[in-house]
Parts: C-alpha cells; sequence; structure tokens
C-alpha cells in the first residue's frame, strides 16, 4: 500500500506541475496568470511571473526577468509598494471587467492595475523580446499601457527615461530598498531639464548624488569612459516640442549582446554587458570614487581621484575654512582670493593704470553644474569676449556638439580627468594669471641676449676640449675594445656602430667610481642581472647615480657593452634612462647611469606589499610611457631601433614614478628600409620573446611589440605571465587574458590592489590593445604608434584573434635546436636557455 500511494503521489505532482508550472503568450480576458505560469516572449529572453526576491521567501511579487539566467535578474516589478503574503496561492494577475490589467489575491482584492482608459475590456497583455510587458487594444493593437513608461530600477534599450513638461509626469529609475526588498530606495536616475542642455541626475532623495554633465548631441560630456567603443550602445536625447516630452533612450549596438543599466540601493549606476556566456560583467559605473559624489569638494574646488588630498581648489582660490579643509572637510569650498576688476567700486578703474581680468584655461574637465547657454558666440574667442563683457560671468567654455556654455553662480562639482573631458576657461583678475604670461617678452629678450654670448663661449671651450679628448679616447679605444664577430647578420649592425665614435660620451674616472660606490660595496649593491651588477653611487658634486659594471663571467660580452654604450649615447627621450658616462680600466668596463630612485617596475607590481602603491593613473602612466619611448626607438630615432628585451625588470621608474626603459645591450639598428632581420643568435627574456623570433630567428619592430603586449598585461593584472604553473588551467597570462575575454569577463583579470578605482572603459581598452600586440601573426600586431593611437584616443578597435603561442608550448625538440641562443627569465637578464 505505501509503493502504491507513493505512486499516486507522485502521478498527482507531476499533473499539478504539468498545469501550474507551463507558459503562456499572452493574457487575456478569459486567460489570467496564475501563480507557477509565467508569460514568456516570443523568443524566450524574457519572462514574466511570480517570484520572492532573492528567494527571500518574505513576501511575493509579479515581475520581470531574464530567462534562464540564473542567478534570477529581475529587470521590473509591478507591486513594489503592495507585497503579496508568501503564503497567498490563489493570487493572479488579470484583464478586469474595466480592460485594465490587474493584481487580485486570493480573496479577490485589488493588489495592482495599469489604471488607464481602455475603450473595451477586450484588452492583450504581451511580452515583447526586448523586456517591454504591453497592454494593448485588442481590436485595434493600440498601446495603451507599457512598462517601458514606467521604469522600475533597471534601464533597458528602448526604455524611457525623461520627463513630460506639459503633464508633469517624470520617467524615472528608482532604487530597491535593499536587494531583497524591491520597495522604493532612496535613490532615483532620471534627466533634469532645468539648465540647458539637459543633464542626466543620481539623486539621493531630493539632493543630488550624481551628475553626467551637459548632453552634446551624441553624449554627455562629464562620462568619457561611457563616450567610447566600449559603450556598445547608441544613447539619444529627444525633444518633442508640441509633446512637451524630454527623453532619453537607448539601443544595443548588436542583438547578441545582453544590456541593461540599473541603479543600485547603495545609489551606484551600473551598466552590465553579457555576451556568449551566462556571466553578467560591469561595462561602465559611478560613482565609484569619491570624485564621482556630487559637489565633494564644494564650491570652486576641483576634484582629482589619482592626487592626494583629492580635493584643491581653483587657481586664485583660498579654502573657505582652513581648519575644515585640513581635516578633509572640503564641501565648504573655497573663496576667491583677489576681487575681479569689473567687481571693484571705481568709476574708471582701467583708467587708474589697473589692467583688466582673464582666463586661466584648465583642462580634461568635468564642467561645473549650473551652466548657461550662450547663443550667439560660435567658438571660444567670442565665447570669452562676451564672458569679459558681462561682469556676473565666471567661467566660460566652448564644447563642440553645445557651443557656449557660461557660470555665473558658485562653480560647483568640478572633477579633473586623467582622460577625456573639456577645457574650462576661469576669469581671474590679473593679480592672479600666472606670471609666465606676464613676464613673457622680457624672459625671452633676456633668454636670446643671454644666449648669445653663452653659446658662443660655451661652443669655443667645447671645440678645444673636444679636439683633445679625441686624441687620447681614439688611442684607448683602439687598446681596449675588441669586437666579437658573428655570422649572422649582427655584423653589419656592429659595423655600424664601429663607425660611431663615442668620444662625445664624458669618460669617468675609475677612482672617483670607486670612491662614489664605497668600492663597490654590498650596501650599495642594486640588482644583479647576467651582465653583471649594479651599485649606486654619490659623485662629489652630490649627483646620485647607477653604475653597472660588466662581470668578467658575464653572459654579455664586449659586443654587447659597446652596443650599449654607442646606442643610448645617441638617444634622448624623457621615456629612456640617461646614459652620462663610461669608464674603461684594464679589466674593469663601466657604465654610468642617472640614479633612478624607485628602482625597476617589478618591484612595484608583482610585490603584494608594495603593488597598492601603483593606482590606476600611475599604472596607466607608466604603459603609455612605455608605449612612447618604443615609438621614439623605432620611428623617431636619428636610429631605428629594435631593443629585443623588454620586460617588467627593465623599466626604471623615477622619483615621481615616470617609466624609462633601460638596458640596450641586446638592442638592434635597422639601417635603411630594412623592416625584418634573421638570426641565430637569439637573444631575449622567456615569456616576452614573439613566436617568430623564438623558433627561427626572425625579428622586427613587431619583436618590440609583442613584448610590450605581455607587459601592458602584466601591469593591468599584477601577475607574471610565467608565474603560472603547469597544474593550472593556463599555461601563461596571455592565455588566461584570452580565456577571461572570450567569455566577456576580461575586467576579471584586473590586479585585485586597484578595488575597482579605475574607469572600467580605459581598462578594458588596455586589455583590448594587449590581446592585439601579442597575436601570433606579426601582421596582425599593431605598431607601437597604432598602440598609442589605440590607448589614448577613442576608436573602434579590430577583434583580437585567439593566441596559441607561450614559451611554455616549445617542444623538447625545439629547446634543443635552440640550445645556443642566449634568453632570460623574468628574473635574470642572461641566461642559457635549456629543457627542464
Amino acid at each position: 500500500m505505501g509503493v502504491k500511494h507513493v505512486c499516486i503521489a507522485l502521478i498527482i505532482s507531476f499533473l499539478f506541475s504539468s498545469k501550474y508550472c507551463s507558459a503562456i503568450e499572452n493574457i487575456t480576458a478569459s486567460q489570467e496568470l496564475s501563480q507557477g505560469q509565467t508569460l514568456i516572449s516570443p523568443g524566450e529572453i524574457f519572462e514574466l511571473g511570480f517570484f520572492s526576491p532573492n528567494n527571500s521567501g518574505n513576501h511575493k511579487y509579479v515581475g520581470l526577468w531574464y530567462k534562464g539566467i540564473s542567478p534570477q535578474t529581475v529587470v521590473w516589478v509591478a507591486n513594489r509598494e503592495s507585497p503579496l503574503a508568501v503564503t497567498d496561492a490563489r493570487a493572479s494577475l488579470r484583464i478586469g471587467n474595466d480592460g485594465n490589467m490587474e493584481l487580485v489575491d486570493g480573496n479577490q482584492s485589488f493588489v495592482w492595475s495599469t489604471n488607464v482608459r481602455v475603450p473595451s475590456n477586450s484588452s492583450v497583455a504581451t511580452l515583447s523580446d526586448n523586456g517591454n510587458f504591453v497592454l494593448q487594444d485588442g481590436m485595434s493593437g493600440e498601446k495603451l499601457w507599457q512598462s517601458f513608461e514606467h521604469p522600475g530600477d533597471t534601464f533597458l534599450p528602448g526604455s524611457l527615461l525623461g520627463v513630460n513638461v506639459k503633464t508633469g509626469q517624470k520617467y524615472v529609475m528608482s532604487s530597491w530598498k535593499s536587494d531583497s526588498d524591491p520597495t522604493l530606495g532612496k535613490f532615483t536616475v532620471g534627466i533634469s531639464t532645468t539648465l540647458r542642455p539637459a543633464q542626466l541626475f543620481i539623486w539621493n532623495g531630493s539632493t543630488p548624488h550624481w551628475r553626467s554633465g551637459p548632453w552634446a548631441r551624441l553624449k554627455f560630456i562629464g562620462m568619457p569612459e561611457v563616450n567610447s567603443s566600449y559603450q556598445k550602445s547608441s544613447f539619444a536625447l529627444v525633444e518633442d516640442v508640441e509633446k512637451g516630452t524630454f527623453f532619453l533612450s537607448y539601443e544595443s549596438y548588436n542583438s547578441s549582446i545582453l544590456s541593461r543599466t540599473f541603479i543600485s540601493s547603495e545609489g551606484v549606476a551600473k551598466k552590465m554587458l553579457m555576451e556568449n556566456a551566462n556571466t553578467w560583467y560591469v561595462d561602465w559605473m559611478s560613482p565609484k570614487s569619491p570624485c564621482d559624489v556630487y559637489g565633494a569638494c564644494g564650491p570652486s574646488g576641483i576634484c582629482n581621484a589619482s592626487e592626494s588630498p583629492i580635493c584643491k581648489c581653483l587657481k586664485g582660490f583660498v579654502p573657505k575654512s582652513n581648519e575644515e579643509w585640513s581635516k578633509g572637510n572640503w564641501l565648504q569650498g573655497c573663496t576667491r582670493q583677489i576681487e575681479l576688476l569689473c567687481e571693484k567700486n571705481t568709476s574708471n578703474p582701467t583708467s587708474q593704470g589697473e589692467k583688466k581680468d582673464g582666463f586661466q584655461k584648465f583642462s580634461n574637465m568635468k564642467l561645473p553644474d549650473f551652466h548657461e547657454y550662450v547663443y550667439a558666440p560660435n567658438n571660444i574667442d567670442s565665447c570669452q569676449t562676451w564672458c569679459l563683457d558681462n561682469c556676473s560671468c565666471r567661467a566660460c567654455a566652448y564644447v563642440y556638439g553645445i557651443g557656449c556654455l557660461i557660470w555665473s553662480e558658485g562653480l560647483v562639482d568640478i572633477q579633473e580627468f586623467a582622460v577625456g573631458g573639456e577645457d574650462i576657461f576661469l576669469r581671474l583678475a590679473h593679480e592672479e594669471l600666472d606670471e609666465g604670461q606676464k613676464n613673457t617678452k622680457i624672459i625671452i629678450i633676456l633668454t636670446t641676449v643671454s644666449s648669445v654670448f653663452v653659446l658662443t663661449a660655451l661652443l669655443w671651450t667645447f671645440l678645444h676640449r673636444w679636439r683633445a679628448k679625441q686624441k687620447t679616447e681614439k688611442k684607448q679605444t683602439r687598446g681596449t675594445f675588441h669586437i666579437i664577430q658573428e655570422s649572422d647578420s649582427l655584423r653589419s649592425t656592429l659595423n655600424y656602430t664601429q663607425q660611431q665614435e663615442p668620444s662625445e660620451l664624458p669618460i669617468f674616472d675609475f677612482n672617483s667610481i670607486l670612491v662614489a660606490t664605497d668600492n663597490f660595496s654590498v650596501q650599495n649593491k642594486l640588482g644583479q642581472g647576467g651582465f653583471g651588477s649594479v651599485y649606486k653611487g654619490k659623485l662629489k658634486d652630490g649627483t646620485e647615480i647607477a653604475v653597472k659594471r660588466l662581470s668578467s663571467s658575464s653572459g654579455q660580452g664586449m659586443e654587447e657593452f659597446k652596443n650599449e654604450m654607442i646606442l643610448i649615447s645617441k638617444l634622448q627621450h624623457r621615456n629612456l634612462v640617461k646614459l652620462l658616462g663610461r669608464c674603461i680600466e684594464e679589466e674593469e668596463k663601466l657604465l654610468i647611469y642617472e640614479f633612478m630612485p624607485n628602482k625597476s617596475l617589478d618591484n612595484f607590481i608583482f610585490d603584494e606589499r608594495r603593488k597598492a602603491q601603483l593606482d590606476w593613473a600611475t599604472r596607466f602612466n607608466i604603459i603609455n610611457g612605455v608605449a612612447r619611448g618604443l615609438v621614439y626607438l623605432h620611428r623617431d630615432s636619428s636610429l631605428r631601433i629594435i631593443h629585443r628585451d623588454l620586460k617588467v625588470s627593465n623599466i626604471l621608474l623615477d622619483e615621481n614614478m615616470n617609466p624609462k626603459i633601460s638596458d640596450f645591450g641586446l638592442a638592434r639598428i635597422f639601417q635603411g628600409t630594412i623592416d625584418v632581420e634573421n638570426t641565430r643568435r637569439i637573444v631575449g627574456t622567456l615569456g616576452y620573446m614573439s613566436p617568430e623570433y623564438a623558433l627561427r630567428g626572425i625579428f622586427s619592430e613587431k619583436s618590440d611589440v609583442f613584448s610590450f603586449g605581455v607587459l601592458l598585461l602584466e601591469i593591468v593584472s599584477g601577475r607574471k605571465n610565467t608565474s603560472f604553473n603547469y597544474d593550472e588551467q593556463h599555461q601563461s597570462l596571455i592565455s588566461y587574458a584570452w580565456q577571461l575575454w572570450s567569455e566577456c569577463r576580461p575586467l576579471d583579470m584586473m590586479d585585485k590592489a586597484f578595488e575597482y578605482s579605475y574607469p572600467l572603459s580605459q581598462a578594458m581598452r588596455c586589455i583590448h590593445v594587449g590581446l592585439l600586440c601579442v597575436q601570433d601573426h606579426v601582421i596582425d600586431r599593431p605598431t607601437m604608434p597604432d598602440a598609442v593611437f589605440m590607448l589614448t584616443k577613442e576608436t573602434d578597435l579590430p577583434r583580437p584573434k585567439q593566441p596559441l603561442f607561450t614559451f611554455q608550448t616549445l617542444s623538447a625538440r625545439e629547446i634543443q635546436q635552440h640550445s645556443e641562443s642566449k634568453c632570460s627569465t623574468n628574473e635574470a637578464t642572461i641566461s642559457i636557455l635549456q629543457g627542464r
């Protein structure tokens, strides 16, 4: 009997589930939506039904979510303020007698209704594939009501945010009270038309919490991180004067990519994307730093998230309260130091010798709130003229897509971006303008006159000394250097460098170097490489130096020493380390460099305790600095040079964390129109070598591009390319980055030390460029000028292909074939590549 009862129970359970877990195509007067049923869009993208938020079991709601995506992602809720009891199993959504859609509980009491005028009770409710829940007339098909006009906490492609000026109706997103409570929360998102052009706001109650900046035809100018190819959608802000409507909408550029923007219960707006995977990732979010919060630095204060402290006063202004400012309470802002000329109570100030007000330019700015639009001026010059003629005008800006904007009230909510933003011109009294502007003519005249005398004297002295040193140095060079000849094309390079006399490079006395380095003491040792050691030194005049000492047992030989000495003495760039001189004394061969107090990049980026010192702004500056240095080597210097050993340990950092490329011992010169060379002597560092160089000895500018791509990925992730163990899923950082990219979650590889304090679109652009640089085939990699452009400009990028090559994929046979190659690991500069 027990078994029989169980079978009957299973049959009843099956019948019950088949009835109550079914899907329906629409809701009509004869077809209601009961619990256990769902309304599904034609393409099975969205689903509407009864749910309990996060399975909390507290209350029950009718809502709309993505079908088949786990965890459940709810985008709209009907009865936010009127939840059903979780025990109410007889509640239903139906078409009422008046043709409206209504939600009733188990006692048939009204809980929620569309409450619009309906011509008949033949209404039909349907769900579209864009997530719009629509009530329409069954006869004419006219839309009577739609969820897109009643947004919840989510903004979907095709839905609207805005205002109807004539009716006063506002279309705003409103946050949930908490993750498990859809009740109206504190934060709302909407369009403010109080000022023209309009702006997007997040409000905390009635207080501004975040602001987008004015709309400029295609974008909000205060959101530079969104205005890029990674936006993956097209925004539109449309005004209908006759209807009195002002709406913001956006359409996804690719139907295969799911896109939604929502406001969290904490007041953070997030744009989420899902592409070819069942995982959402953040494309954009704000506020994400203290500077994004409205008015963080008060009136006339500038906020910069990459500086400490983050707030400072505009030029010509001082803190209103020094006491509060020193405590980090910046909300009172700043006040003007010197009164503007037009505000002074004088009848004719210019006749008394006083000079007119002027403008101070600030770039990369989020323009302040409370702008006014001036129609007449059509460029910045006429905009400034208009501003100077109106004493109430405190600042002005000319924005492409808008025109002339001026400010007459307090300058509130100003932010300085790393990239993007606009120029604003602040009106200041003449005394406050940059001294450089006031004294330019005097400086030019004095400099010109003095330079003529000084240069003449220096030139005469230099010529006499040069001739004397040339005679001595030629003898020394002939007696000291013995160039090691090779059988491949390296010989032509060395022959070229032999013709370049290094006589202009200063010669240091060996005894002075011994004194400076305390006889090469261990305490002064900065590092060890395959070439030998580097020591810190201090000359008699106080100049700090770094001394590179070639070891007799070094894997590097005389050719690398002379190669580096001659090449780097002829290179001058802010992102290349500066060679100060040389010293050759019997067996001692020394190169003397400028001292880099922060040593090399690997001392920070791979150190769990120190990597947090490299915030995003610093790392992005390092990436761009290295890229510009390579552009100089490849294209802009007098010599075309391939570095061949670019890696984190060869990137030195000065006192301001600016990068300088070092170690040119393995560099090669390209002569004439030659773009590609071949060598049987493979040198460099495993993990950074391009496939064509590691396997066939072919190298070009694109070899350095590959190394730069690896370096870029290491900088953003904080992981070595070679740090992956063989028992891990990935063989290298490159394969790890590719998998995350292909799964549309590239930001998962970002260094956890950032704690999400970085521009999302900028970070995605860096990863994108990194993957393009490590493509297997040379033709698929960008040049370094192209890479710089991609990193710094908002432009569409080609889609990367899957990189298949990593140095771990070299077979034992291939390693044996290259056993005579000089290679290095991340830790050593030069070593022998051998199988393990």
